[in-house]
């Protein structure tokens, strides 16, 4: 960071559209966005300038099918510039922007292009919307057009290829008047029960976010972002697509997840947002290479950690130097300096969020000399509620309140939020608005807290909700209670927090269990319960009864122990819930043995 700095402030701009515009104008032949040419196998520069002649275009497009200020338009992309294209475009027409999983189903789909009533749909490809079209769409009565990024081998009135439907030149454009609490978005998010609810978010909620985030750290106009998490995420959408334009730095697409490694290398970013995920995969192919290295190497990989580790804690005055400190420029030649290469080598900061980052790893990555800066929030809060500032940086914490938002601790510590950023409510649902935000305007987050030094610690959560390490979020009562409706399966809990993927312990009792082993040729001995035969054939009952959930709430591994737990072992309740840290500590051994070798 060269604190070459050109912010744009909310007194230059009341809303994302003016954001784009002005960015545009300050820096119209400077590079944007880089993108790889699959055609041409390479990567390629889009200038600031390029993409409003684009924007121009679909612009001119959307006006032609007659839309008009509050319509809805739903996106189902991958991160391109594509993506910003289309966003922009919209809000010039003061159109409401939906964002989709590419990796979603069709019933979920369905249902989001439904209740929103969107009017044109831009996908990747036709095989996206498939299942969509296979009924005629007969029930998508206000879909006007689906828009596809490839070409079309089948034929449907409403689908059309981009290059078709972009007309050949762009007309004046016309922006439309904008107010700072007009509708942006809608991002559907899932609850703990039920179908998704639409968080309905304004540009000025997501416009101070990202300014309020911004000013945090000295950012520049020399930052390089490589985005590669879903832009259908707020938490990318915000702090990787909105926050870099209002800097004026450029913003790197990454290929995909399966080639992130040679992108870092390739592209060298300065600024990473990422979740636990990335870095889990990371640490645990390092640990993997330790233990075929020899004792003297993996010496030398604690010592750098410990002593970058003590090098942090003294630059956050939280320690005094110490001699071994001296150290410090041989261990980041001989393994730092080696590790953090394979990240780029340029990597200045990394913004972490979307769920707890593993203390372990946290002071690994730190240690090494990366900086990580861990942050806080929810869809309702545009995303960002706090994060760590780099001169007071607790990586065992969620950081300190953005500006513009207050945050206190109600009932049961629960923290609430209040402020600019707290979403208009659920599209649709005043019901579900109420619940989660109260008479005096407090977002209830349902997530358990202490706050010490202006600091905010989350210890927990009210409802029960596993946040896996890439920020999904699932309801577990749910998947048990679908789970359960397969008669082999007592009793089941999921377990996932802060994990890569879910995974389940289940019960079976005794008699079941015999006529199981006997139905597939298995001895009925409970050590059969261990072979990889029996595991495969649970596995797939259980995510026969998951068929209607996100493929993030698939079971990948699973544990189970013949007769039913009981009132006597603790396990569960009078009333027969589940005591799920019970549980946890009673087959700790198993858990970890359910994700060995991930």
């Amino acid at each position: 960071m060269n604190n070459k700095q050109d912010y744009i402030t909310p007194q230059s701009a009341s809303n994302l559209s003016d954001l784009f515009y002005e960015r545009v104008k300050r820096s119209s032949e400077v590079v944007a966005y880089q993108y790889f040419n699959h055609e041409e196998n390479s990567w390629k520069d889009l200038t600031w300038h390029e993409v409003s002649k684009q924007v121009e275009l679909w612009h001119t497009a959307f006006r032609h099918e007659g839309l008009v200020k509050g319509d809805r338009v739903a996106i189902m992309m991958s991160n391109c510039p594509d993506w910003v294209v289309f966003d922009q475009a919209a809000y010039s027409l003061g159109l409401v922007v939906v964002p989709v999983y590419t990796n979603d189903r069709a019933e979920n789909i369905r249902y989001i292009l439904e209740n929103a009533n969107v009017k044109i749909f831009f996908i990747e490809e036709p095989s996206h919307c498939q299942k969509l079209l296979n009924d005629g769409g007969s029930s998508l009565n206000d879909l006007l057009r689906i828009v596809t990024h490839k070409p079309i081998d089948t034929y449907n009135p409403k689908l059309v290829q981009v290059n078709q439907w972009l007309p050949s030149y762009a007309e004046t454009i016309n922006r439309v008047q904008l107010e700072a609490d007009d509708l942006a978005t809608i991002v559907y998010t899932s609850g703990t029960t039920g179908r998704p609810k639409g968080v309905m978010l304004s540009h000025d909620n997501i416009f101070i976010n990202a300014y309020s985030a911004a000013i945090f750290e000295c950012f520049d106009t020399d930052d390089i972002f490589l985005s590669f998490l879903p832009l259908s995420h707020m938490f990318e959408r915000t702090a990787g697509y909105y926050m870099p334009m209002l800097i004026g730095a450029k913003i790197a697409y990454a290929r995909s997840i399966e080639k992130l490694g040679e992108d870092l290398i390739s592209i060298r970013p300065t600024i990473l947002v990422t979740v636990p995920r990335i870095f889990e995969r990371v640490y645990n192919k390092i640990h993997d290479q330790l233990s075929q290295k020899s004792p003297v190497v993996q010496g030398l990989f604690k010592l750098a950690v410990n002593v970058g580790w003590h090098r942090f804690l003294v630059q956050q005055k939280r320690e005094n130097w110490h001699a071994k400190l001296l150290l410090w420029p041989v261990l980041k030649k001989l393994v730092a300096g080696k590790i953090l290469a394979k990240l780029g080598g340029h990597l200045e900061l990394a913004v972490s969020g979307g769920a707890a980052l593993s203390p372990e790893i946290a002071k690994t990555f730190i240690g090494l000399g990366l900086t990580i800066s861990q942050g806080y929030g929810l869809t309702e809060t545009s995303p960002v509620v706090s994060t760590n500032k780099l001169q007071d940086n607790d990586p065992f914490s969620v950081g300190t309140t953005l500006s513009h938002l207050e945050v206190k601790l109600g009932n049961d510590d629960e923290l609430l939020v209040k402020g600019r950023t707290v979403m208009l409510g659920y599209w649709d649902n005043e019901s579900a608005t109420k619940d989660v935000i109260d008479a005096e305007g407090w977002f209830h987050t349902g997530d358990k807290a202490k706050i010490e030094n202006n600091h905010i610690y989350i210890t927990g959560r009210l409802k029960e909700i596993i946040v896996l390490s890439n920020g999904e979020k699932v309801p577990p009562s749910d998947i048990e209670l679908a789970i359960g409706g397969d008669s082999l399966f007592e009793q089941v809990i999921v377990i996932g927090e802060a994990k890569p993927f879910l995974t389940a312990i289940v019960t079976i009792d005794k008699e079941s269990w015999q006529q199981f082993a006997k139905s597939i040729g298995v001895d009925v001995a409970e050590s059969s319960l261990e072979s990889d035969k029996v595991k495969d054939i649970l596995l797939k009952r259980i995510n026969q009864q998951l068929f209607y959930f996100p493929s993030y709430a698939k079971i990948i591994r699973v544990h189970a122990v013949i007769n039913p737990w009981d009132i006597a072992s603790g396990l569960i309740t009078p009333t027969l819930k589940l005591k799920r840290s019970k549980i946890h500590a009673t087959y700790e051994k198993e858990i970890i043995g359910l994700y060995h070798g991930h």
